[in-house]
């Protein structure tokens, strides 16, 4: 157990690997990482020394306050000193001499700062790449900003994520479960995915091979990575535009951590999980930032430490490394370091706003060391400060505001993104030198189709789906007041990047929007069904007139299969005349590759599965469908069977709630192509036409 509180411990712990790599001349692997705090360790032979070299004060002198039960104002402060104080010795001290080491070796380090009880944002600044994740259903992406706001300030190009740890029950996710999640990681500011996990098993390990407890198993035994390609292309082309350019948020958002330092609990330090959320979520921090996610406002978290690196720009905007922003918005707090007050009237005498909820600025300072100078000194830079009638303060060429938050940014003339009023509507924004890149995803329950507002003056949008790489230019407009509305139709689960200019007109093939001009005609008639690869065995070839799950049809061997089945009929266009159809595969479980006519259409992956398609041929056109399952019903025929396959150590192989798993009591898994498979006829759609 690594004691990352004890400066002493990181070269004992690193000096195996320092004998390691001194005479390896191979290659190497790209970066260290350092998964997840989950260490449990709250003192250090050096601890009283640390703690009076920071605080000013012996610790030792002040154990009642720390250790005893009663609370009151005195215990709080020592308590959030020893906190502090924790929470620097990783800073300062042990991480970075990790850091030094690996880049000394030629690697890159990762870091997983959530669990610590330090300053989190702190934590993943120090990496190369901070690292956040999302376990679960525990998807809280105003979290996963911690990490992403870490690397915005900090001038880091890359935030990634460990992507799909217990997403599902083992062997039931799909590419779409994975799908979701990345952009809900998108969102929240994560451009740089890795799957967890994609593990190691030798060539003599029968199916399904090595596999890890907590993991989505994303490896070539699992069926669904018969159809990953598309799913890696899709991240491909978001991350592409992600890690391009410049973040483009309007707001820091301060964390007040020394007001949550100083609360008591049931832990001596604090444990800021991705998993137990109230931590966070009961914050005043957590208040705004929720707040500002709804109503659509773009913004950062920032540390007292980061601020320390900002410089207010000649047109009172605020600049960190790689990025800038228009305002600084203090939540609700009581406490705030005297330096970090300097610091805010700082910036307002420089030009920049300030803005503070309207519960009014802090009233102390945090700590106990040298106490009654601090307080003196912040007492007098507070009274300083002179606020009108309307609460606001002119502070050198800059401003202070206090008062309800969206009222005060209006003020300060920050814009928010309109989309995010509608119920699952959010974007993420990046800075390019002639525009803004947007990502924008549907992740609520009803269709989108009609106009979205643009906080930006945009001449002109290019739109591309990142499933598979068409582009168009947009049909957009503009309302006044340096903003435009671009025609959107975005299903649930559907994600779009736009590409706004700001400068110029772009000529190129428009976007093409449809309206149906007719009703659905179903494809009928006799489906051949012919499994292609998976297992344990290949089931018989079978043909049918209805479609349903394969276990239902293809008998007791299709109720065990794993892997992929191509379904395929003959069909006369309903109109010779109609040049545009939607093709629609209905209900598909769970990836679907699709050719007409001996042309590929592509790989759908998510619902709705769906393409569009022209010049059917009257009579006779061929359709063919691969569609791959998940591996669940293979697995459950193994442990109904009594095969032997959890070969591992450690925990062994556990399932969702940690306990022993055996598939042998789930229900079957509906499989292959459940449809309707119909055709739609549509009509090209002129936005612009149709809203007059």
């Amino acid at each position: 157990m690594l004691n990352l509180i004890y400066p002493e411990a990181m070269p004992v712990f690193l000096r195996s690997y320092t004998e390691a790599f001194a005479k390896y001349r191979g290659l190497k692997p790209r970066a260290q990482y350092h998964d997840s705090y989950e260490y449990k360790s709250d003192w250090s032979p050096d601890f009283f020394q640390q703690f009076e070299k920071r605080r000013g004060y012996k610790l030792q002198a002040e154990l009642p306050a720390l250790f005893g039960k009663q609370k009151n104002e005195r215990s709080a402060r020592v308590l959030a000193d020893y906190r502090e104080t924790v929470s620097d010795v990783m800073i300062e001290e042990s991480l970075p001499q990790w850091v030094d080491w690996s880049h000394k070796r030629g690697f890159i380090t990762r870091n997983e700062a959530h669990g610590s009880p330090g300053n989190l944002l702190d934590l993943y600044a120090l990496a190369d790449v901070p690292e956040t994740e999302m376990f679960r259903l525990d998807r809280n992406k105003l979290i996963s900003k911690f990490a992403s706001s870490a690397a915005h300030v900090t001038g880091r190009k890359l935030t990634s994520s460990e992507t799909g740890t217990w997403l599902k029950e083992h062997f039931t996710e799909t590419l779409a479960d994975m799908k979701y999640l990345v952009d809900d990681l998108f969102v929240s500011g994560v451009n740089h995915v890795f799957y967890h996990g994609t593990c190691y098993s030798p060539d003599e390990a029968p199916w399904p091979g090595w596999v890890f407890y907590a993991s989505y198993e994303m490896n070539p035994r699992n069926a669904v990575w018969h159809d990953v390609a598309a799913l890696n292309a899709y991240a491909t082309r978001c991350q592409s535009v992600l890690q391009a350019g410049k973040p483009d948020n309007d707001i820091l958002l301060y964390w007040p951590i020394h007001d949550f330092w100083s609360k008591p609990g049931d832990r001596l330090l604090p444990h800021m999980t991705v998993h137990a959320r109230d931590w966070f979520e009961s914050q005043p921090v957590g208040h705004v930032a929720e707040q500002l996610w709804n109503r659509g406002y773009s913004f950062d978290y920032v540390s007292d430490r980061q601020l320390a690196q900002a410089k207010v720009t000649q047109t009172g905007g605020i600049e960190m490394p790689n990025s800038n922003y228009r305002v600084l918005v203090v939540p609700a707090s009581r406490l705030i370091p005297l330096e970090t007050f300097k610091r805010l009237i700082a910036f307002a005498e420089s030009g920049a706003t300030v803005v503070f909820d309207e519960d009014g600025l802090p009233t102390d300072v945090p700590g106990l060391g040298a106490l009654e100078n601090r307080r003196t000194e912040f007492k007098r830079l507070a009274e300083s400060l002179k606020f009108s009638a309307s609460r606001e303060a002119a502070v050198g060429k800059g401003r202070m505001l206090v008062g309800k938050l969206e009222l005060a940014l209006t003020a300060a003339g920050v814009k928010r993104e309109p989309m995010f009023d509608q119920a699952g509507m959010m974007c993420i924004r990046r800075a390019f030198d002639r525009g803004r890149y947007y990502f924008i995803a549907n992740r609520g329950q009803q269709p989108l189709n009609g106009w979205v507002w643009l906080a930006m003056d945009a001449k002109s949008v290019i739109r591309m789906d990142p499933l598979n790489g068409r582009t168009g230019v947009a049909t957009s407009r503009p309302v006044g007041g340096g903003n435009s509305e671009v025609y959107l139709q975005l299903q649930p689960g559907e994600s779009v990047i736009l590409r706004a200019f700001s400068d110029r007109v772009v000529k190129e093939p428009a976007w093409p929007d449809w309206r149906v001009s007719r009703p659905a005609v179903e494809i009928s008639g006799r489906w051949r069904v012919e499994f292609l690869s998976g297992g344990p065995t290949l089931p018989p070839k079978f043909s049918t007139t209805r479609l349903e799950s394969w276990t239902e049809l293809g008998g007791e061997e299709a109720q065990s299969f794993a892997g992929t089945a191509r379904y395929s009929i003959s069909f006369d266009a309903p109109d010779a005349a109609q040049q545009e159809w939607e093709l629609s595969l209905g209900k598909v479980c769970q990836s679907a590759r699709v050719r007409l006519n001996g042309r590929d259409l592509g790989t759908l992956i998510a619902p709705p599965f769906r393409v569009l398609v022209k010049g059917l041929k009257p009579t006779g056109n061929k359709l063919e469908v691969e569609v791959t399952n998940v591996s669940a019903n293979a697995i459950r025929y193994y442990d109904r069977e009594g095969v032997k396959w959890k070969n591992f150590h450690d925990i062994n192989f556990v399932n969702l709630n940690y306990r022993p798993f055996d598939a042998s009591n789930w229900s079957l898994t509906d499989s292959g192509l459940l449809g309707p498979v119909t055709l739609t006829a549509v009509q090209p759609l002129n936005p612009l036409e149709a809203g007059k």
